[in-house]
């Protein structure tokens, strides 16, 4: 079907074009009937704006923009980013704004989407995410002066502001519940290392671990269930051995505790996993994953509200949502008294000396 136009409502309602651009858009000329009558046509007809004039009459596209530089396939099936756009999306629909999303590979092809959606007109502002250790990307959108919400840490923002958790804050928290319990070698399964939360929870990590007396190892995976599986085999058949280990995101976790019962390690009484961040993934598996929990959506909502302002002129803040709190579950206790022989029996060798 052809796409309605105002000519087609003219013709409808028997007016010039011009009385019809009147009504529609809310100026005088018109008479009250005229413009009940005009409105009535083209909400029977389905009649929307085009959003190309509208940008350029009033300089607004209606849209923010969204690039991501993973996988499609990995975003697919983690659970973070499917909750971050539900909080983006039910925060935009409230006055209609559209979200433009998109998948690019490398920091190239995304800081290209973001010069031609402005260069185009098509964004009034952008979400940027998964940011890197001195990010190039930044400069970019400081240079073209597009408004732009970084949900990560202000200290690789530059200029521009954020809505952020502290990862750090989160990290001690499940490093001291793991050393309550009395683990003493804890592992933590990391995101890419070219990413700043992960460099910033790998740091915590080595801190609090530390801190407490406690021997703690970075592995770094790439959020994927493959690399957490390959991540937890290698740890468990390697010669330190931990008896917790902490993973980055939920479904790095779930296939650790599939690594682990593939090996006969029992979960927890062998080995305790803790997973960022809670999902129902982490509910589905037996035992259930000990989890961080932020609240995603809202943390998806807080950025959309806090873009609106950005694109309106308005001066804002960094904002910093609650920190992650720990929902414990099966997949966590005390190790047993005497973890390398339990170790070595599962994995059919005979204990260290």
């Amino acid at each position: 079907m052809k796409r309605p136009t105002m000519v087609d409502i003219a013709r409808r309602a028997g007016v010039t074009k011009s009385a019809v651009s009147f009504a529609l858009n809310g100026r005088p000329g018109v008479s009250e009937t005229t413009r009940a009558r005009v409105l009535a046509i083209a909400d029977e007809l389905g009649w929307q704006p085009n959003s190309a004039a509208r940008a350029l009459s009033d300089g607004k596209a209606g849209a923010f923009g969204l690039v991501v530089d993973r996988p499609a396939r990995s975003l697919g099936i983690e659970p973070f980013f499917m909750q971050l756009l539900s909080g983006i999306q039910s925060e935009l629909s409230e006055d209609g704004t559209s979200l433009l999303f998109t998948v690019a590979a490398g920091v190239e092809a995304e800081t290209a989407a973001y010069r031609t959606w402005w260069a185009q007109r098509k964004v009034d502002g952008v979400f940027l995410v998964d940011m890197r250790v001195d990010d190039p990307r930044v400069r970019a959108l400081e240079e073209l002066r597009l408004p732009a919400v970084v949900i990560g840490s202000p200290g690789a923002a530059g200029s521009l502001p954020t809505v952020w958790s502290d990862d750090a804050a989160g990290v001690r928290t499940a490093v001291t519940h793991l050393a309550d319990l009395g683990h003493r070698s804890i592992a933590h399964v990391t995101g890419p290392a070219d990413l700043r939360h992960s460099v910033t929870r790998a740091e915590a990590f080595t801190a609090a671990t530390a801190e407490r007396g406690v021997t703690g190892r970075n592995v770094e995976a790439d959020y994927s269930g493959e690399q957490g599986f390959a991540a937890t085999r290698a740890l468990l058949e390697g010669d330190e051995r931990p008896t917790a280990i902490l993973y980055d995101n939920d479904v790095m976790a779930v296939s650790g505790l599939s690594a682990a019962q593939s090996l006969g390690v029992r979960v927890p009484d062998e080995l305790s996993l803790v997973a960022w961040d809670d999902s129902p993934l982490c509910e589905l598996v037996h035992p259930g994953l000990t989890a961080l929990r932020r609240d995603i959506a809202a943390y998806g909502a807080l950025a959309a509200r806090h873009l609106r302002d950005v694109a309106s002129g308005r001066t804002v803040e960094h904002r910093r949502i609650p920190d992650a709190t720990l929902t414990v579950r099966d997949s966590t206790a005390a190790p047993t008294p005497d973890d390398t022989a339990v170790f070595s029996k599962a994995l059919g060798r005979k204990p260290r000396r």
